[in-house]
């Protein structure tokens, strides 16, 4: 019965480090952002080809 709790949390422990390693191991500044993010749609005054 030990055994299997130790084990168990040998698994916990396991996963929660495995958890932080991807969240937090990523670039020191975050994500990079682009700079066209602002993208304006295209206008739609003609109606959609093939109709």
């Amino acid at each position: 019965m030990g055994l299997i709790l130790l084990e168990a949390l040998g698994a916990g422990i396991l996963l929660v480090l495995i958890v932080w390693w991807t969240m937090f191991s990523g670039r020191s500044r975050g994500e990079l952002h682009r700079d066209d993010e602002t993208e304006e749609a295209p206008s739609s005054d003609e109606p959609p080809a093939g109709r």
